[in-house]
This record gives structure tokens, C-alpha cells and sequence, in this order.
């Protein structure tokens, strides 16, 4: 018998979570709509990342330790696993940017896993959106100031050595990945990533609070139990994903910076 039809036989009806949980109003009866708990959220991620690498670099030591050891090893990263191979050898001036944009990223993904937050902030598409257009301009600017904005439309659409027959299909499809895709799929994949495991992650805990809590059955409890390691399971999963869309998120944007530096490439 289904969760369903089980509660059904009941007399009451298991709902299962949905988009609702994604709306959050004001913080406090009379605060402005915009000072919510998403934005609390984006808020307290930029503090969190701001205050991590200023304690790691405020003291810095020949021999690093603690939180500046910490620091390294996450600026090392950005810099050997993202900046270099997708930027080349201007990628270290780009570096800070990068280390910004991929711990902002993924202390926000985080916080979809911190108890009481339990909301990633780029759920919410609107600050993936501003995310993705902040690199989409810097895309623009850094190509016409290396290119000018012909030879950038030039590169762009006309890359030497196809057949000529080929810039028919190539070109437009070209243009339209560059100027419409990019920061579309740029900031739609971490927001989906986000809401879809968040989604999971509140039914599944859901079922689990309703059979193993709310509508305690014997017939139920093992479909509660179910529900609580699922979750579980899950949520180690999407500390995973969160984590790997950061990455790919600083990766892309590193790669549309490579592109406007090196046409070439």
C-alpha cells in the first residue's frame, strides 16, 4: 500500500511539499518585503567569506596554520583548478575574483544544509540571475576592450580554418550561444541544481516527519523510516552538488574571461 493510500485509509491526505517553501515574506511584521530570509541569507554568506579570508590573511606566516593553512589551500585550488587551465597565463590576476565568486557560491549552496537556514540562497533564480549577468558584462567589457567590439563579433562568429560553407550554420548558432545562452544557462543550472535538491530533500524529510512523528503507524513507520535515511542520504549527496555547481559556476565564468582575453583559445 502507498504513503497515499495509506493516510487515504486514515481519513487524511500526506502533502507533499512544494514551491511554497521557496516564499518567504518578511523577516518581522512591518520590515520591507525584500528583507527576508533569502536575503539574510546571500547577506550573512558575504560575511561569513569576507571575515574567513580576512582572519586567514590578516597574520600571514612562512608556515601557514589554522584558518590562513585553510585559506591557502582554497586560493591554491581556485587558482591551479580553475584560473590556470581556463584562463592561462593571465589567469592569476583573476584569481581573487574566482576565489570570490566560488566561495560565495558555495558557502550560499551551503546554507541550504545549515540548520535553521536549510535554504540554498541561489534557489531563489533571482540572485543566480545577477550572479551570471555580473560575468556575463565583464564577458562584454573584457572582449571589447582586448578585440574591439568588430574584431570581437569577428572572432566570435568567423574563427579562421572552417570551410567557408560552414560559418552558415556555425555563425548563428555561435552568436545566439554567446549573446542569449550563456548567461541563461550560466545561472539556470545553479538555480535548478539548487531547487530541485532542496525540493527532494523537504519531501523526503516530510515523509519522515509525518510517519515517524505526526501519524505514527505501525504500517507507516516503515515507510518513515524510509523517508529519514533517504534524507540523510540525500543531504550527503547534495553537500556533494552544491560543492561541484560552485566549482562549475567559477569554472564557466573563468572560461567566458579566457575567451575575452584570449580569442585565440
Amino acid at each position: 500500500m502507498s504513503a497515499r493510500h495509506l493516510l487515504a485509509a486514515q481519513g487524511e491526505e500526506f502533502h507533499a511539499p512544494g514551491t511554497e517553501i521557496f516564499e518567504w515574506g518578511p523577516l518581522w511584521d512591518g520590515a520591507p518585503s525584500w528583507v527576508s530570509k533569502p536575503t539574510l541569507i546571500v547577506t550573512l554568506s558575504v560575511i561569513i567569506v569576507v571575515g574567513f579570508f580576512w582572519a586567514a590573511s590578516r597574520k600571514p606566516q612562512m608556515v601557514p596554520r589554522g584558518v590562513q593553512n585553510v585559506g591557502e589551500i582554497g586560493y591554491l585550488f581556485v587558482r591551479d583548478q580553475i584560473a590556470r587551465p581556463m584562463i592561462g597565463k593571465d589567469g592569476d590576476k583573476w584569481v581573487p575574483f574566482l576565489v570570490s565568486t566560488f566561495f560565495f557560491v558555495l558557502i550560499m549552496n551551503w546554507m541550504g544544509v545549515v540548520p535553521v537556514m536549510q535554504l540554498p540562497g541561489p534557489s531563489h533564480i533571482a540572485f543566480a540571475v545577477v550572479l551570471a549577468i555580473f560575468v556575463y558584462l565583464l564577458m562584454w567589457g573584457l572582449s571589447i576592450k582586448n578585440q574591439g567590439l568588430i574584431g570581437w563579433f569577428k572572432n566570435m562568429m568567423f574563427p579562421p580554418g572552417l570551410p567557408k560553407g560552414l560559418y552558415l550554420l556555425y555563425s548563428p548558432i555561435e552568436l545566439m550561444s554567446v549573446l542569449v545562452l550563456r548567461p541563461f544557462t550560466h545561472s539556470i543550472r545553479l538555480f535548478a541544481n539548487m531547487f530541485a535538491g532542496h525540493l527532494l530533500i523537504a519531501f523526503f524529510a516530510s515523509v519522515a516527519w509525518w510517519f515517524l512523528a505526526e501519524k505514527v503507524t505501525l504500517m507507516g513507520a516503515p515507510i518513515g523510516l524510509v523517508g529519514f535515511l533517504v534524507t540523510i542520504i540525500m543531504t550527503g549527496f547534495e553537500i556533494f552538488i552544491q560543492a561541484l555547481q560552485a566549482y562549475i559556476f567559477a569554472l564557466l565564468a573563468a572560461s567566458y574571461i579566457g575567451g575575452a582575453l584570449h580569442p585565440d583559445h
